[in-house]
């Protein structure tokens, strides 16, 4: 599979995921902004390049290149004032959003060994 595919499943998951914790603000892939999809394909792309990163090295990957673009902490995830609730460490995300890193990984990984 491409980097681009496995995003893809991973974007959906995390929707999937999120939906059961209440949250429905996830679009699907198809009608997700190009810097959501660019950013859960460089997701990918980190584990192919570093597949011992377990989910705070996913965490920790994935809070550089939002500090990067310029996103800061904030209560609720806003694209237009690029504030997230999870820009914080990895070891002070809730389990909750923990899970979900440990699900990205784990769909990569299963994606590249098929």
């Amino acid at each position: 599979m491409k980097p681009e595919d496995i995003a893809k499943v991973c974007h959906e998951a995390n929707r999937a995921y999120c939906t059961t914790l209440g949250d429905t603000s996830q679009v699907e892939w198809s009608k997700s902004p190009d810097w959501q999809k660019q950013s859960a394909i460089n997701g990918v792309k980190f584990h192919i390049d570093n597949p011992s990163a377990g989910p705070a090295g996913s965490h920790e990957n994935w809070l550089k290149e939002k500090l990067a673009t310029g996103w800061k902490a904030g209560p609720v995830k806003n694209p237009e004032t690029k504030e997230h609730p999870c820009c914080v460490p990895y070891a002070e995300l809730p389990e909750d959003q923990r899970r979900k890193d440990a699900l990205f990984v784990a769909i990569v990984h299963a994606c590249l060994d098929s």
